[in-house]
């Protein structure tokens, strides 16, 4: 049945302080990657805070959002290469 759902693993809740702000996650990832996201917006957060101290937390919050974002935009080019690459390397071993 290629049409059959994969099973989604069980969701669940992650308390994370972010910020010196508490918030609970609910998300289906595990309790190791939750605690590395958190670390590293903790991280980042203080770096803005260093870097421009009257920055607001809304600032740097959309600040580091848009940073998440455009990082996953070059890593989503970057595996579309790859992939042409991959695809563009198979049909040329054919001949």
């Amino acid at each position: 049945m290629a049409n059959a759902k994969e099973p989604q693993p069980a969701r669940r809740r992650f308390k994370a302080v972010i910020d010196g702000q508490s918030y609970t996650i609910v998300g289906n990832r595990s309790e190791a990657h939750m605690q590395a996201v958190t670390e590293l917006m903790n991280k980042q957060l203080a770096q803005l805070k260093k870097l421009a101290p009257d920055m607001s937390k809304e600032e740097a919050s959309i600040l580091l959002a848009f940073n998440a974002i455009s990082d996953q935009l070059e890593k989503a080019e970057a595996y579309d290469q790859i992939k042409k690459q991959d695809a563009d390397n198979s049909g040329s071993s054919e001949s």
